[in-house]
């Protein structure tokens, strides 16, 4: 089995998300991806498979698969116009989100996402203590979205990971702020998938991205992750898609053996 890891969302001063890369001929059986995912131990491992004009495209964490993630299919395209399909401009991706398209120009990654609008709703009864801050809004789509008061406050972020666990109806937790240098900031938490906190969530900018350019008048913005490692994220409102974009790296190419 071939295998890459890429680090996506890189820009300067920045490291990027590394993801797994696992290019394969047919699937083979879901506990083998589980497995193969463990081991690697990243935040995302992809599975991803050429058909007849599109790429069959899943995504594990390192305890579950998941519906949706954006820095592993960011590296799943580079890995394809790298070592797949050199030529390839614009990708097909059949998943379980649906049919995500990539468009690439040169070292650039545009990936075109599913909108996911976050309903405002009353924080739980133990966020503030989990946070340690006190929340100026809080939405729900497949995550608890919580606005902050500055970007400050989102980059001393501590929180309680044990607590943030057992939330009940919350896969993760998304913070954000609008930004000083760069339009809005995030941090994303999802203990329940394995992953203490992402070093940068493309699929969390599904919510990001309509939320900010309500708040900020603007359908074309930067992002910037705030977690240890960081990244940066191009992000455009497409009415009912957004386009969530950025640069890889090839870190590692090998096989993974039986």
């Amino acid at each position: 089995m071939e295998y890459y890891v890429v680090d996506a969302f890189i820009g300067p001063g920045f490291k990027g998300n590394p993801a797994g890369v696992c290019v394969i001929n047919e699937w083979p059986p879901d506990s083998a991806m589980q497995d193969i995912a463990g081991e690697n131990n990243l935040s995302e491992t992809a599975f991803v498979v050429r058909r007849d004009g599109f790429y069959d495209l899943r995504w594990f964490t390192p305890v579950t698969e998941v519906d949706l993630c954006g820095h592993a299919t960011l590296t799943t395209s580079f890995v394809i116009t790298h070592f797949v399909e050199p030529q390839a401009k614009r990708i097909i991706f059949h998943s379980n989100s649906g049919v995500l398209t990539v468009e690439r120009a040169e070292e650039n990654f545009m990936m075109d996402f599913p909108v996911r609008v976050p309903q405002k709703v009353e924080p739980p009864k133990r966020l503030e203590k989990i946070l340690g801050v006190r929340p100026v809004g809080t939405f729900l789509s497949r995550d608890l979205f919580v606005v902050l008061e500055s970007e400050e406050m989102v980059r001393n972020l501590d929180p309680d990971l044990v607590e943030m666990k057992s939330l009940e109806l919350v896969e993760g937790i998304i913070v954000t702020a609008r930004g000083e240098r760069y339009d809005f900031v995030s941090r994303c938490f999802y203990p329940k998938f394995g992953i203490d906190e992402d070093p940068v969530t493309g699929s969390a900018h599904c919510n990001l991205i309509p939320y900010w350019a309500k708040q900020l008048g603007k359908t074309i913005m930067t992002g910037a992750q705030l977690s240890r490692r960081g990244g940066l994220v191009q992000c455009e409102l497409r009415g009912e898609r957004v386009g969530v974009g950025g640069k890889a790296r090839l870190y590692l190419a090998g096989n993974i053996m039986d």
